[in-house]
C-alpha cells in the first residue's frame, strides 16, 4: 500500500505492507533510527514519536494509519542549524541519560507533556512519563531534565 506523510516537515511516500507498524517505516525505510524499538508491545516507550502533535508510541501505529499525517521524530527536533529543541538541551544539560536508549522517546513524551501542562509538578512529571521505561533507572535525572525545561528546576 502506498502512504503519503509528512515527516520532520518533509513530504514522503512509501510503499508499506499493510502490516507495518510505523516504527518500521521510520528506521527501515525512512531510515530515521532516533526512534528505538524497545519492546515491540507498547510497554517501554522508546519508539515514541508525535503523530499531529501528539505523543504516540510508533509500534502500537500501523504505517498506513499514518496516511495523511504529520509525524515528528527526534531527528525533528533540533532546528535545521542544528541548534537542540530546549527539551533536548535540558537532558544534555542536567544529564538526563545514561545508556540513551529511552532517551528519543523520553524526550519526545516530555515534550508531549509540557505543552499539556506547561508548568508540572514533580509527580505530575513522574505521572506523566510512566508509560516510558528507562532501563538504567535513570529517572531522578530525567525528572530534573523535565522541570528545568518547563523553567521549575
Amino acid at each position: 500500500m502506498k502512504v503519503d506523510l509528512t515527516v520532520n516537515g518533509s513530504a514522503m511516500s512509501a510503499d508499506v505492507e499493510p502490516r507495518t507498524l510505523l516504527v518500521h517505516l521510520i528506521r527501515d525505510d525512512l531510515d530515521l533510527t532516533g526512534t528505538n524499538v524497545g519492546c515491540d508491545t507498547s510497554s517501554c516507550g522508546a519508539c515514541t514519536v508525535h503523530v499531529n502533535g501528539e505523543s504516540v508510541k510508533s509500534c502500537t501505529m500501523f504505517a498506513v494509519q499514518a496516511q495523511g499525517l504529520e509525524i515528528t521524530t527526534i531527528e525533528g527536533m533540533a532546528a535545521d542549524d542544528g541548534t537542540l529543541h530546549p527539551m533536548q538541551e535540558a537532558f544534555r544539560q542536567c544529564h538526563g541519560l545514561q545508556c540513551g536508549y529511552c532517551t528519543p522517546g523520553m524526550v519526545m513524551a516530555a515534550t508531549s507533556l509540557l505543552k499539556q501542562n506547561p508548568s508540572p509538578s514533580e509527580a505530575e512529571v513522574r505521572e506523566g512519563l510512566e508509560g516510558n521505561l528507562c532501563r538504567c533507572t535513570g529517572y531522578h535525572n530525567i525528572v530534573k531534565s523535565v522541570m528545568s525545561a518547563a523553567g521549575g528546576a
